[in-house]
């Protein structure tokens, strides 16, 4: 069963998939796809380095990304520029490393962890759709506490993505993110028990 787990940023996806890989999911992370088709020498980094310019790329050949990340989040347009490049790369990856699971590991839960999984228009994509879940003002906390952003710069990431509440109103199944570890643990227990994975 292929699944596809999203949420805001700051929301806590990434503990919640390595909670569902801790109890045998196999996980597909999109950051990590597109990291990969960001290194010297891919097509994609190539696409970038030409759009954006090699002021992108270090000396070493590898992405500027703090550069690239400064002026996507402050002009849209250049931000849909970068994702009409990156995504279609991104999900060609995914599909394919899914096919492998599905083929190599049948009747197991595969995760596919991404953060725009809405915004891409990917909410068709899957059997069942996860939001992870915490209110605006727990991401806004939580991504100034992790990143060391001001509150502007935290309120420009979170308007970047979706609404958390849209994503929510939109999931098949909300996980609930703001208490404790172990309630989320709890909640990722009943879901696989719910559907006989555990």
């Amino acid at each position: 069963m292929n699944i596809g787990l999203t949420g805001g940023i700051a929301s806590g996806k990434s503990t919640v998939s390595q909670l569902f890989v801790q109890q045998g999911a196999l996980l597909i992370d999109a950051d990590a796809v597109a990291r990969e088709v960001m290194q010297p020498g891919h097509p994609v980094l190539a696409e970038v380095a030409k759009r954006f310019g090699s002021v992108m790329i270090r000396e070493d050949g590898t992405l500027d990304r703090a550069k690239l990340g400064s002026l996507i989040f402050n002009h849209p347009d250049e931000r849909k520029a970068l994702e009409a490049i990156t995504h279609p790369a991104i999900r060609a990856e995914m599909r394919s490393r899914a096919a492998a699971y599905d083929a190599a590991q049948p009747g197991k839960l595969v995760i596919s962890d991404i953060p725009l999984l809405y915004e891409t228009g990917q909410g068709n994509d899957f059997y069942e759709v996860l939001v992870v879940y915490v209110p605006a003002d727990i991401q806004r906390t939580r991504l100034m506490a992790r990143n060391g952003l001001t509150k502007e710069e935290a309120e420009a990431r979170l308007a970047s993505q979706w609404d958390i509440e849209r994503k929510r109103e939109l999931a098949d199944v909300v996980i609930d993110n703001r208490g404790t570890l172990a309630e989320t643990e709890r909640q990722i227990h009943q879901y696989m028990a719910d559907r006989g994975l555990s």
